[in-house]
């Protein structure tokens, strides 16, 4: 309980800076800012907080929660300024959610296993959100293979899903397999459409994984990126450039590379 007297304090002070520099004689640059501009440093800093839990790096996540945290109260400043909505407002909203979606803790219902859990988070959501389908309310601005991992993880709530993994990575070797039978053919239409295909079939074996396949992609653009860094300075040490060098000569190096660089 302390922490959270702390917290609210320290809260209230962030609160009061923000009001300050968007007040009169505040920053100019703060005072220019509006929700689009903001949304794009919000996405920032969640992004740099995710990469913070990916490194394991606490002290980088406490910082880049605290970034995450002061978007969240600039956003609601301006909209304040649009007589919208308070930061009040927002806090007051997810206190009541978040108490309305666990009556069993707060209503002490029992509902015995966390799979009853969700299915009545599920159902609350729904009726709150007055949505005519579990798929309505996606966010548009998601990236395609997280709304693919999220549409997955919705219908998987109500039983439409693969039993495993294995029998979820067996729909990738089918999809690859009309891939194949696309590019063959050469038919532009169905090959992009395949390919979508196999990108949503892998997000499932993901999810199956308990693997966040955005997560898991960035991952793997850091460590080609790695790699390929490591052929330009081997390169280099040998007096050449990208355009000097043979495909040849980079798959050696590549694969050196690979060994180095996990």
């Amino acid at each position: 309980m302390k922490d959270a007297e702390n917290a609210g304090k320290k809260f209230t002070r962030l609160v009061q800076i923000l009001d300050t520099l968007r007040g009169e004689g505040g920053c100019p640059w703060d005072k220019e800012q509006d929700e689009r501009s903001i949304a794009n440093y919000f996405l920032e800093e969640a992004f740099e907080a995710v990469d913070a839990i990916d490194k394991g790096d606490a002290d980088s996540l406490e910082e880049e929660l605290g970034d995450v945290l002061m978007e969240v109260v600039f956003l609601a400043r301006i909209f304040t300024e649009k007589k919208q909505f308070s930061i009040s407002d927002v806090v007051e909203g997810i206190n009541r959610k978040m108490v309305q979606r666990h009556p069993h803790v707060f209503a002490h219902k029992n509902y015995g296993t966390s799979k009853k859990v969700i299915d009545e988070w599920c159902r609350q959501k729904k009726k709150e959100k007055e949505r005519e389908s579990v798929l309505d309310g996606l966010a548009s601005c998601l990236p395609s293979l997280l709304e693919a991992f999220q549409v997955g993880l919705r219908v998987s709530q109500f039983g439409f899903d693969w039993e495993q993994p294995l029998n979820a990575l067996h729909k990738v070797k089918e999809e690859i397999s009309e891939l194949e039978k696309a590019l063959k053919a050469d038919k532009r239409d169905e090959i992009s459409a395949e390919i979508g295909d196999v990108f949503f079939a892998l997000s499932n074996v993901s999810r199956l994984l308990g693997v966040n396949p955005e997560i898991s992609l960035r991952q793997a653009n850091k460590k080609f990126i790695r790699r390929f860094k490591f052929i330009e300075e081997q390169l280099e040490k040998e007096g050449k450039d990208l355009r000097q060098a043979s495909l040849k000569e980079m798959d050696v190096i590549w694969e050196k590379a690979k060994d180095k660089i996990k």
